[in-house]
């Protein structure tokens, strides 16, 4: 398949982002609980001397809520010194700060309220991680209304895995080039998706990166993504849009997986839904793009965590997006809408590949029929 120019979602206004000067590390004081699990590390101090809010602190419930309290997994760098306490299960719990992003060093933080992540945006691979891969531009983590952590990062399985992603596995143009990490079939080494710049938006939980997928001292193509949030009771959303344009002609391998990807976190009993309910699809296989899933407007994942209640995420394919398979895998607990799967894709140089996703969290058992409507809903805009 060929692609030419492609159209892009509207944007609101952009600011430039803003940085307070000062890392969560900076705030000396008594220590708040450390994030425990797999793969968690860091922590963040708060002043004793004042009252100001730490960047992650803990919901306060009233009296009369059920002190139903969860500590999350997650892995962020502990060069910044983060840990995210978010809380679980106050139902009556509102936070009095509104949402709020901001970029702090290496990453943009939004926020629902005053306790939870809404997600981390990496400029940058955290220096101190097992990540094997020299990019950034990746999400990790990506949490639920609840305020529990869906994604994984660097996992022992698959340590080029880093939440929510997009990458080619085999790339041949100027210089050939695997961004995703695989580095069977093409060059891993010196392959970096660096950022150029980063743009808060004025309105609403939203970023524009302009950033470069280089190999060696060669620019293959300019990535802009424009990504904004949208947190709810019920579900969390996150709109992304991809602009990709090659500096010279390119062409994405033919490859059963690859491309736009979540990684969900390992632990729990996991299934899989779409439009019509529970999946019983075979596992697709790496090596055979056509045991990919056929299309679908959406599929989630659903997983049983330590506690028994369940909580998921749901990746929505657009309808103005390049025919896909879906390599969705139980076992690897990745949800992705692979371009290549069907055939390789080929760039021309200076014309645009624009790539729609909505990433969507929630708490709880599948929400089918929001799911729908929410898909519905995305498919629609242009």
């Amino acid at each position: 398949m060929e692609v030419g120019q492609a159209s892009r979602l509207p944007l609101g206004r952009l600011a430039p982002a803003s940085f307070t000067g000062e890392t969560p590390a900076k705030a000396a004081g008594t220590a708040a609980p450390l994030l425990t699990g797999p793969g968690s590390y860091g922590s963040w101090s708060r002043r004793p001397h004042d009252k100001k809010e730490s960047p992650f602190p803990a919901d306060r419930c009233s009296h009369n809520s059920p002190m139903n309290y969860s500590i999350c997994h997650t892995r962020l760098p502990s060069s910044v010194g983060l840990s995210l306490v978010l809380l679980a299960g106050c139902a009556t719990a509102v936070s009095a700060q509104p949402p709020s992003i901001e970029r702090v060093g290496d990453m943009v933080i939004a926020r629902a309220g005053a306790s939870q992540p809404l997600f981390v945006y990496h400029l940058k691979p955290p220096a101190d991680t097992a990540l094997p891969v020299e990019s950034g531009g990746f999400f990790h983590p990506l949490t639920t209304p609840r305020g529990l952590v869906v994604t994984d990062f660097a996992p022992t399985d698959h340590k080029h895995h880093r939440g929510v992603f997009l990458a080619w596995v085999e790339m041949h143009g100027a210089k050939d080039a695997d961004f995703w990490g695989w580095g069977e079939r093409a060059p891993v080494k010196d392959r970096r998706i660096i950022n150029q710049n980063l743009s808060l938006r004025a309105r609403g939980l939203g970023f524009r990166a302009d950033n470069q997928w280089r190999a060696e001292d060669a620019v293959l193509l300019t990535e802009r993504l424009d990504a904004l949030a949208a947190p709810a009771a019920d579900a969390n959303a996150l709109d992304l849009v991809y602009t990709l344009t090659p500096k010279s002609d390119l062409t994405l391998t033919r490859w059963a997986f690859s491309g736009f990807c979540v990684r969900v976190r390992k632990d729990g009993e996991l299934a899989c839904h779409s439009t019509q309910g529970l999946v019983t699809l075979p596992n697709p296989n790496h090596l055979q793009p056509e045991s990919d899933w056929p299309d679908a407007p959406w599929y989630a994942f659903s997983v049983k965590i330590a506690d028994g209640w369940p909580i998921g995420v749901a990746v929505f394919n657009h309808s103005a997006n390049p025919p896909t398979l879906w390599h969705n895998h139980r076992d690897v607990r990745m949800l992705n809408p692979c371009i290549v799967a069907p055939e390789e894709v080929k760039l021309k140089a200076g014309q645009s590949l624009t790539l729609r996703y909505r990433v969507v969290t929630f708490d709880g058992p599948v929400p089918t029929a929001r799911l729908n409507r929410m898909a519905d809903e995305w498919r629609a805009t242009r």
